[in-house]
């Protein structure tokens, strides 16, 4: 295959903004799918993305184009748009030469349109604008404006950004013209020795782990010995080939291209997204690799002591499609054996939950999500993932804090100036967007697991988005609140409250929790405490069965025997009784 007819390019774009849809009518135009066989979103393979209308995992495929009685081939991945995937997003800039930059005609730019943009000229890409959705406008004019604001962020003349419907297909077929004359070929091999670039992998039972890879160097064959580089495992490939989008085997994947590789590896702990193969240890490896760093953190325990290896697994099998999945064993005194799970955020840590119940029909019982701490105890400094691991009484503790970029229409401006105390937001800055206001602010990462997004869009009547980024640590003035149900400390309910709210959010979760849990034959007092110091309580009343309703007149004597027994009987339950809360309640307490 001519290096000079192949194009690999993404779709960049905020969440909802019409990627896969947009992808399906590239499959429908190239006729890679045949019109009996497509459905919506076919790329996004899993049933969370189905359900909740989002790509969650990148999907491969190879299309077939003509222009001008030349055929190209065309390698697009798909990539998702939340910014809690903005890893899987980085992976896919570093295989692909050019990029669409999609907006929605109705939403305009977001503010993670602007991250994934500012990646993607990080990465060198040629970058190509798209305005989606053209079918809701009755006059294209009314697109004027976003025209000239898409076209002053690229940096190019009003008349290159392209417009098109993916639903109905209209100028979809002009835009794939487009990334044939606007995207540059891969360039010529520069190593001696072959080199690829791991951007996914799943499992197969028979083949082993499954990379999708973009050649950069050489080529490779079946049978051949290679390695991975980073990770410094050889394995030989048992079966390569193109994804047309079903996997379709070939002889051989030579520089440019785009495809799988069967490594027959069992062990996903040796395989790493990012990673390069080559069959040479001497090889250099390709730009791009580097470890995803955990920001959320979530203890999974099983809700039936005998799955746990079933949950292991479960999880281990996540870890090769999902390499920011990081795991580890732990333990807990009443919920058991369990593991320790960092996730890049609360999507990600909720999508994998779904997938854990969808995939593998394994019940979880989870911990509250956390953010990593570090706290001074006598002088040493100790990282803490789970409030409820640290200590009473500390010298100092750091919280992690973010940069957070909000884009918002400027009516709402003032309704996120109320919140602002809320969320513990600084440093505050301001500047227009044309109608919107781009607004940067630093916040603890803390406040953003909770439902600052949820609260995002009820102030702004959802038009509201966000991206952000890491920016180290900074001191909190914030103390440790345990909650308590029948004078027990409720595993994984354990909080790090600023130290002049957390009264009073002790008191609303208490109050929430007398709401969701289930009354038992038992009264239960339910505590909010710091340290030995109680600082609210609710009472949840006890379900009320008269026993002695069947007896009719007779010895009062025997009426009383019977109360006593069931008083003893509620007071066994009582010490038998262990608190334990499900997903449900734990979103619900999620919110502010």
């Amino acid at each position: 295959m001519e290096q000079n007819k192949i194009r690999n390019f993404c779709i960049i774009a905020h969440i909802d903004h019409g990627k896969s849809t947009l992808a399906d009518r590239f499959l429908e135009v190239t006729d890679t799918i045949e019109a009996r066989d497509m459905k919506e979103q076919y790329l996004d393979s899993l049933e969370l993305e189905r359900e909740r209308g989002i790509t969650i995992k990148m999907a491969p495929v190879r299309m077939k184009h003509e222009v001008e009685g030349v055929e190209y081939v065309l390698n697009l991945i798909d990539t998702p748009g939340h910014s809690d995937f903005s890893y899987e997003v980085s992976r896919a800039l570093e295989a692909v030469e050019g990029g669409i930059l999609l907006v929605d005609g109705k939403q305009g730019i977001q503010a993670q349109t602007l991250s994934n943009f500012r990646n993607a000229k990080k990465a060198g890409l040629d970058l190509v604008g798209a305005i989606n959705k053209i079918d809701l406008f009755n006059n294209k004019s009314e697109l004027d404006e976003l025209v000239i604001e898409m076209a002053d962020l690229l940096e190019v003349d009003p008349g290159e950004i392209k417009l098109v419907s993916a639903k109905t297909g209209e100028g979809v077929e002009e835009l794939l013209d487009t990334v044939v004359s606007k995207f540059r070929s891969p360039e010529e091999s520069k190593s001696r020795y072959p080199r690829a670039l791991v951007f996914d992998s799943f499992y197969d039972n028979h083949k082993g782990v499954v990379v999708s890879a973009r050649v950069f160097d050489g080529s490779f064959e079946e049978k051949e010995n290679v390695r991975f580089l980073a990770k410094e495992e050889n394995f030989q490939i048992k079966e390569l080939g193109c994804f047309n989008p079903k996997m379709k085997k070939q002889k051989r994947l030579e520089t440019g291209q785009v495809g799988y590789i069967a490594t027959g590896v069992k062990d996903p702990e040796k395989i790493r997204i990012g990673d390069t193969i080559s069959d040479n240890k001497k090889a250099e490896v390709l730009p791009g690799y580097q470890e995803p760093k955990s920001t959320v953190f979530v203890s999974f325990y099983p809700e039936e002591s005998g799955t746990y290896s079933d949950l292991a697994q479960a999880l281990e099998r996540l870890r090769l499609n999902d390499s920011a999945l990081m795991v580890s064993g732990d333990r807990n005194e009443v919920l058991g054996r369990g593991f320790k799970v960092g996730f890049l955020g609360k999507l990600h840590y909720e999508i994998t939950s779904g997938r854990l119940r969808q995939e593998f029909g394994i019940k979880t019982v989870h911990t509250f999500p956390s953010v990593k701490y570090k706290v001074m105890v006598g002088g040493k400094w100790q990282e803490v993932t789970q409030p409820e691991d640290a200590p009473d009484h500390f010298d100092k503790i750091l919280e992690p804090v973010i940069e957070i970029k909000i884009l918002l229409p400027s009516q709402f401006l003032n309704n996120l100036v109320s919140v602002q105390h809320q969320f513990r937001m600084k440093d505050i800055k301001n500047r227009s967007r044309g109608e919107n206001v781009l607004v940067e602010a630093t916040m603890p990462l803390a406040e953003l697991v909770a439902d600052f997004d949820d609260v995002l869009k009820s102030i702004t009547e959802g038009f509201g988005s966000f991206s952000y980024e890491r920016a180290g640590y900074e001191e909190a003035d914030v103390v440790k609140v345990d909650f308590l149900v029948s004078h027990e400390k409720v595993p994984g309910m354990s909080r790090f409250f600023p130290k002049d709210v957390a009264e009073s959010e002790g008191r609303k979760i208490v109050k929430r929790l007398k709401k969701h849990l289930p009354r038992q034959q038992y009264s239960q007092p339910v505590q909010a405490a710091i340290g030995s110091n109680i600082i609210a309580r609710e009472d949840i009343p006890a379900v009320k069965k008269d026993v002695t309703e069947g007896l009719y007149g007779g010895d009062i004597t025997r009426k009383m025997k019977l109360r006593q027994q069931q008083k003893k009987g509620k007071k066994k339950l009582k010490r038998r009784s262990e608190a334990s809360l499900n997903e449900d309640i734990f979103k619900e307490l999620l919110k502010k």
